[in-house]
C-alpha cells in the first residue's frame, strides 16, 4: 500500500495543483490567479485571431510592445528598446539571465536568495551546478546588512535573487533597504536580479525598485502574467545593461527564439487603448487587499501566525501550535477537504510548520475555501 506522506521528488508546487486538476477542489497551492483576464484583453484575441500574425515574433519581441515598455519605464530610466527583451515568461527571463551569467562569472560561485526562497530562485543553481545558499531576515522582518556581506563574501556570492513583494513571503522591501543592497552589490561585484512580477500588485504604497540606480550589476524581470491574469500566455520580459544585452538575446536566439507573436500583439492593443490596463490592476490589487485580510483574520482565529504583508499573491502562515507538519497538514487537508496549499518547507528548510496559501482568486472561492479549513480543524 502506497504511503500517502510520500514526498513528492521534484515541485511541491505541481504535485499539489496537480491534485486539484486531476480530481477537483480549491486550488490554494499554484500561484494561478482565479480571476478573469481583461474582457477587453481576451475580446481584441478574438477580432485579431484571423489576421496574418501567426508564425514567429522579432526575435527581440513585438516593436510596438518595445516601445510601450520604454514608455512605461522613462521616467525611473532612460531606456531604450535595446535594454528590453520580450521572452517566454518571467521564468525563461530568470533562467536566460542564469545561462548567461554562469558562462560570464570566471570560475565557482554561489546564488543566495532571502529565506523563505521561490522555487525558481533555489533549484535553477542546481541544474548549473552552482551552489545556493539562503540568507535569513531577521525576526521583525530586517536585513543584517552586516552579516549579509560576510555571508557574501564567505560563500561567494556572485548572483542575488529578489523580489518585492516577494513569494511566498509578500515582504516589500523598504527604499531605504533596497538602495544599501544595490551599493552592497556594486561595492561587491555582485549581480542583483530584480523579480518583479508582483511589483503591481500592492495593497496600498506602491514598491520601490531601484530601476533608476540600474547599472551593469542589475538585471530587471517582469511579465504581463500576473498583472492581467494570463499565466498561460507566457509573456514576459527582461531589461538588462548594455554590456549584457547582446549575449544574452543571442542565446535567446538559441534557447528561447520568441514569444508568441499574437498574443504580444493582443497585449499591445489593449496597452495602447486601455492606459496600460491600469484599471484592471487596480481592480486586482482591491481584491488582493481584502482578500488578505479577510483569510489572515479568520486563520488567525484557528490559531495561525500570519506576518503582516503589505503585496503580493500569498499568505505565508504559521500553523497552529497543535499542527507541526506542514506536509502532513496538506496532504489530510486536501484528503479530507479538497483544498490545496503548499507546505512550507518547499520554500525553507526552517519552515516545516508553515504553508503558503494563493489568495488570488476570486471572494465566493475564498469563502469556500476558509469554510473548509473550518471544518477540517473541527473535526482533527
Amino acid at each position: 500500500m502506497q504511503n500517502k506522506y510520500q514526498k513528492p521528488t521534484g515541485s511541491y508546487i505541481s504535485f499539489m495543483s496537480n491534485k486539484v486538476k486531476s480530481t477537483g477542489g480549491i486550488n490554494f497551492a499554484q500561484g494561478i490567479p482565479g480571476f478573469d483576464p481583461p474582457k477587453e484583453l481576451t475580446d481584441i484575441l478574438s477580432s485579431i485571431s484571423g489576421e496574418k500574425i501567426h508564425q514567429y515574433a522579432p526575435g527581440n519581441g513585438n516593436a510596438e510592445l518595445l516601445d510601450l515598455l520604454v514608455k512605461k519605464y522613462q521616467k525611473q530610466y532612460p531606456f531604450t528598446k535595446d535594454d528590453f527583451l520580450i521572452v517566454q515568461g518571467a521564468t525563461e527571463a530568470l533562467s536566460l539571465i542564469f545561462t548567461y551569467l554562469s558562462n560570464e562569472i570566471n570560475g565557482p560561485f554561489s546564488a543566495l536568495a532571502f529565506d523563505p526562497v521561490y522555487e525558481s530562485y533555489k533549484y535553477l543553481p542546481g541544474i548549473f551546478n552552482k551552489k545556493f545558499v539562503t540568507f535569513s531576515f531577521e525576526k521583525d522582518g530586517s536585513v543584517d546588512f552586516k552579516w549579509l556581506k560576510e555571508v557574501c563574501e564567505t560563500q561567494n556570492v556572485h548572483i542575488i535573487f529578489l523580489a518585492s513583494p516577494g513569494n511566498p513571503f509578500g515582504k516589500i522591501w523598504s527604499k531605504k533597504d533596497m538602495l544599501e543592497l544595490v551599493k552592497l552589490c556594486n561595492d561587491l561585484e555582485i549581480y542583483l536580479i530584480l523579480d518583479a512580477v508582483y511589483r503591481e500588485l500592492y495593497f496600498d504604497t506602491k514598491p520601490y525598485l531601484p530601476i533608476d540606480k540600474f547599472n551593469q550589476y542589475l538585471f530587471y524581470v517582469n511579465s504581463f502574467s500576473k498583472a492581467f491574469s494570463i499565466t498561460g500566455w507566457r509573456i514576459g520580459y527582461l531589461a538588462a545593461h548594455e554590456d549584457h544585452m547582446e549575449k544574452i538575446k543571442s542565446i535567446h536566439d538559441y534557447i528561447g527564439l520568441c514569444a508568441p507573436s499574437i498574443l504580444q500583439e493582443a497585449i499591445v492593443r489593449y496597452l495602447k487603448k486601455y492606459q496600460l490596463g491600469e484599471k484592471y490592476i487596480l481592480t486586482v490589487r482591491e481584491k488582493l487587499a481584502e482578500n488578505y485580510l479577510l483569510v489572515s483574520t479568520e486563520l488567525t482565529k484557528l490559531g495561525f501566525v500570519i506576518p503582516k504583508i503589505k503585496g503580493g499573491y500569498f499568505i505565508w502562515a504559521e500553523l497552529p501550535d497543535a499542527v507541526y507538519d506542514g506536509f502532513k497538514f496538506a496532504i489530510d487537508l486536501y484528503d479530507e477537504q479538497k483544498v490545496a496549499v503548499i507546505p512550507g518547507e518547499h520554500f525553507s528548510e526552517k519552515a516545516k510548520g508553515f504553508i503558503r496559501i494563493n489568495i488570488a482568486r476570486e471572494k465566493s472561492e475564498i469563502l469556500e475555501g476558509l469554510e473548509r479549513i473550518k471544518l477540517f480543524f473541527a473535526e482533527v
